[in-house]
């Protein structure tokens, strides 16, 4: 992945800029040649915007076809996090994926929770990629996946970091704030809820988080209102109630589910929500992966499996 720009960089940018500006100002007395100098210094300012690297605003969002599980891979100005990373099953598509995109380093790992469904796959970009923090709701599950997953964090030289609602941490110019971990009883409301901001186009991911803890972020008062939602729990009706909906307002409705699968995800009743909401529904089982690029403040997603 490309380094992202710095600030110096800019800086630069700026001094150049300058000095053009300088140099045209010569030719004042000297119409035809003024006229050569700001053309050129109008094809210099051209050249500087269309070959710049990624603005504030410039972000994508891969979400990855893992069948009746979950994971995200988000790329902002060269730095990336990845959400989740599927079952076990998915582990040689994760990699694969990720080496396809030239991903050599995670500066974030999100395990939302400890359910295989969202870990499983995760030791598999850890053997790939080196990696910054891994966030995670437990530091210790009584599982098989879960250890595999810990044995691999430890071998990357990172440890698990439990977390705190209202922290905030940035992945190139977006702001990433953490909602909720924690926050029920259940394994599904210990998931770690996050939004990210990046210009004026928001995410929400949810994880697997229920109606409980939807009401718990709500009643913080944040501000929740997002570009696009990571529909909680596969599409479960046991997520997305009204009143969170409502407050979200999404424009784009990502549900990651199994094709035909035992839990009859998405439900009806979270679709026609999302339908009511006016959000614009796109489904890995109908749609496969699902890569969402927002350059310049537009917004476009592309489908490579279709």
């Amino acid at each position: 992945m490309k380094a992202k720009k710095t600030t110096n960089e800019y800086k630069t940018f700026i001094k150049q800029t300058e000095r053009a500006v300088s140099f045209a100002e010569r030719f004042k007395g000297k119409p035809f040649a003024f006229i050569l100098a700001l053309v050129a210094l109008l094809a210099f300012l051209a050249f500087s915007v269309f070959m710049r690297e990624p603005v504030a605003g410039d972000i994508s969002v891969h979400f990855l076809n893992v069948g009746q599980a979950d994971a995200a891979l988000v790329v902002c100005d060269g730095e990336t996090m990845l959400i989740d990373g599927g079952n076990r099953g998915d582990s040689s598509f994760l990699y694969s994926y990720l080496k396809k995109q030239g991903v050599e380093h995670l500066d974030y790992v999100v395990a939302t929770h400890a359910h295989e469904d969202h870990i499983g796959g995760l030791p598999a970009a850890l053997k790939l990629a080196t990696v910054g923090t891994v966030y995670c709701p437990v530091t210790d599950f009584d599982s098989d996946v879960f250890d595999d997953f810990v044995d691999y964090v430890d071998k990357a030289g990172a440890r698990i970091t439990v977390p705190t609602a209202g922290e905030t941490f940035s992945l190139g110019n977006a702001t990433v704030r953490i909602l909720a971990v924690n926050d029920g009883e259940s394994v599904n409301n210990t998931s770690i809820v996050l939004k990210i901001e990046c210009g004026n186009t928001s995410f929400l991911f949810t994880g697997d988080a229920e109606r409980e803890v939807e009401e718990i972020i709500l009643d913080r008062g944040y501000n929740i209102k997002s570009t696009v939602l990571k529909v909680g729990h596969h599409g479960s009706d046991s997520s997305t109630c009204y009143r969170f909906l409502r407050e979200v307002m999404p424009e784009y409705a990502i549900i990651s589910c199994g094709n035909s699968n035992s839990y009859g995800h998405p439900h009806t009743v979270t679709l026609d929500r999302l339908e009511d909401a006016g959000a614009v529904i796109h489904r890995t089982d109908e749609k496969g992966t699902m890569v969402c690029r927002v350059e310049n403040g537009d917004m476009r997603f592309f489908f490579p499996d279709k």
